[in-house]
């Protein structure tokens, strides 16, 4: 009987590893004819116990994700660590992507109350989720979201209306002050792009390990001005203006999730 209980857990293990092998072999082939080169690949474990979204970060699940860092400069001058310093986690469960960030910002500004009214020039959270790692144009559509997070956590992006839209019901959103940083947490409703504004027809998928996605994520950060001084990323943007994440989902690494 022990003989079989480990060859089936090797069977398992083998699987795995297949899955996983054959979703970034899908990320990679993905990449070649939609997105630019040199895209980051990202890896998120399954978190059995679902994080509580507290901005406190002390599940065991993200002692097991790894970090990475925000780190590309898209718009703005030369900024110190302690101006701004970032990098984040991702982990998910069968119904939520799950994001940690933690980062060192000076002086937190959020001086547009309306959140529909120039969110992108206010201290903010932005991350951009392509559900099935297509890439392409999402300028006006939901080929791809770009939620700007707001430091009263809620969720904005463009709709189909090419106007500015709340979309704060599909991300639960808290931060917390610890000492000099802030760590904040996120979970994430999966849409898929036949999403309809609007509609209360529109259901989140179920999330599956092998499954690979889009991700970017970066950070507005501004210190008093009327417009944000710098954005900063977690993706290279070699030619052409690097803050056209919001329109350009082929910039998007791939998110591979993982058992």
């Amino acid at each position: 009987m022990r003989g079989i209980a480990v060859m089936l857990s090797k069977i398992r293990i083998a699987q795995k590893l297949a899955a996983i092998l054959l979703a970034t072999t899908a990320a990679a082939a993905c990449a070649d004819s939609n997105h630019y080169e040199d895209r980051t690949e990202y890896r998120a474990p399954k978190a059995n116990v679902a994080p509580i979204i507290d901005g406190v970060a002390d599940e065991a699940i993200w002692q097991q994700a790894q970090w990475h860092d925000l780190k590309q400069r898209w718009l703005g001058p030369e900024y110190t660590k302690e101006d701004f310093e970032g990098r984040f986690k991702v982990a998910w469960t069968e119904d939520k992507l799950y994001i940690l960030t933690e980062f060192t910002d000076d002086i937190l500004i959020d001086t547009h109350r309306d959140p529909l009214v120039q969110y992108w020039d206010d201290d903010c959270l932005e991350i951009f989720l392509d559900e099935d790692f297509s890439g392409g144009d999402h300028q006006f559509n939901h080929n791809a979201f770009a939620y700007h997070m707001s430091l009263d956590n809620q969720a904005i992006d463009i709709g189909t209306d090419e106007q500015a839209r709340n979309y704060s019901h599909h991300v639960e959103s808290r931060w917390k002050q610890h000492g000099n940083k802030v760590i904040w947490e996120l979970a994430i409703d999966i849409y898929t792009d036949a999403y309809v504004d609007d509609s209360d027809d529109n259901q989140p998928i179920t999330l599956s390990a092998g499954k690979v996605m889009g991700l970017m994520v970066a950070y507005c950060d501004n210190d008093g001005s009327e417009l944000r001084e710098n954005f900063i990323g977690s993706e290279l943007v070699a030619e052409g203006p690097k803050d056209r994440g919001w329109i350009d989902a082929g910039l998007f690494g791939s998110l591979v999730l993982v058992e």
